[in-house]
């Protein structure tokens, strides 16, 4: 039996709220199926799973609070997978399987109560649903996330009014703590070294600017997917930088990219490129213009905040000319891309004009060195001065 738990999504996360179960038993799933949504610090986040069976138990309530790695359900493995259990490892919790997931109740009279998820009913008060109107879908008759979703964008067609549906998205205040705990545990276990390049961009602009020319607006490339594919193609040769620390370096086969988004209302939070050293420049950019409202509007997957390999962070024009990173533990890197600006810059004993912008590194010492970053940096460069082989 597979023990499907509490997913970490991220260095500062140390529990979650079970909001709502997606899946029932005796449903079958499949590797990027959507089991549940869970809400955190950093909003509501939607949990994948990734194992093929079919979902045997729920073991958490709804509205439940439970630390990362408590076992939520049990999954029976498809027929020839059953090693699959063996390689995910078991927390120490008692697996005390619930009858069924119960939603909460709400007064509709004095003789009739209303089955809602706690989910559901969050997101029905933001969007002033009125729930006693509603059928739901869900277990006995319960009302469900898809229910409001519908009641929502009927309501939006009978108004003739955009509705924008989502529940009240986390604090300033907790995103920020959520990030206090990260950098702190980073600052506190993780020797820092850092590394810095002044690189020529003129060829890259140069490409970007004959990529765009016959583009519509939406379709243009920016400089970040350039610079996730570079970082991507660079890993891909200093394999040791895509990597985790944990007690000891553990290098991994993908190679996501995290990149730092800020939010409108105030703090940060770092979403991933999946598999970016496989993807086309075009394909991280649409990528990113998919990732980015989401995470602004906190709706993001758990595989994109959980499972990136290295992170860059860039600063964008008109912004500072360096930016030093703090490494997002347990990654052993951090890459940082300054903003672009003229500068007297020796290409081939010419000295002249150039578009000039500074890349820093910070790695963790106990995984790699100077030497490593150095090389790391190197391939970076080439790759920005060498767009078309990108």
């Amino acid at each position: 039996m597979i023990r499907f738990k509490m997913p970490s999504l991220g260095a500062d996360m140390k529990d979650g709220t079970l909001a709502e179960w997606r899946k029932q038993p005796g449903d079958f799933l499949q590797r990027g199926d959507i089991i549940a949504d869970v809400d955190t610090q950093k909003g509501l986040i939607e949990i994948e799973v990734f194992s093929e069976g079919t979902l045997e138990k729920l073991l958490v309530q709804e509205g439940e609070k439970v630390p990362v790695g408590t076992v939520l359900a049990l999954i029976r493995p498809v027929k020839g997978h059953e090693k699959e259990e063996e390689e995910l490892p078991v927390t120490s919790v008692d697996l005390h399987p619930i009858e069924e997931a119960k939603p909460s109740e709400l007064p509709k009279s004095t003789k009739e109560r209303i089955k809602i998820s706690p989910l559901a009913r969050k997101i029905a008060e933001e969007n002033h649903v009125d729930i006693t109107q509603l059928k739901g879908t869900g277990p006995e008759g319960a009302i469900v996330k898809a229910d409001i979703e519908k009641a929502v964008s009927k309501k939006g067609k009978e108004e003739a009014e955009p509705i924008d549906l989502k529940p009240v998205p986390p604090s300033v205040e907790s995103i920020r703590m959520a990030v206090a705990a990260a950098m702190s545990r980073s600052n506190r276990e993780i020797p820092h070294y850092y590394l810095e390049k002044r690189v020529d961009m003129s060829n890259t602009l140069e490409w970007l600017r004959e990529a765009n020319k016959n583009r519509p607006v939406q379709k243009r490339l920016l400089p970040l997917a350039v610079y996730i594919k570079a970082v991507a193609k660079a890993l891909d040769e200093v394999p040791d930088l895509n990597a985790v620390w944990d007690n000891g370096l553990v290098r991994k086969n993908e190679i996501n990219i995290g990149f730092v988004v800020s939010l409108r209302s105030g703090g940060i939070v770092v979403p991933s490129i999946l598999q970016a050293d496989s993807k086309t420049v075009d394909e991280i950019m649409d990528a990113i213009n998919d990732i980015i409202p989401r995470a602004r509007a906190f709706r993001l997957r758990s595989s994109e905040l959980s499972e990136s390999t290295f992170t860059i962070s860039s600063i964008g024009e008109g912004g500072a000319d360096k930016v030093y990173g703090i490494i997002y533990p347990p990654q052993v890197g951090i890459a940082g891309f300054g903003g672009i600006s003229e500068q007297a810059f020796a290409v081939n004993g010419m000295l002249g004009i150039h578009p000039v912008m500074d890349i820093t590194l910070a790695g963790d010492h106990r995984a790699t060195d100077g030497l490593i970053g150095s090389r790391f940096l190197g391939a970076l460069t080439k790759y920005l001065q060498n767009p078309e082989n990108l």
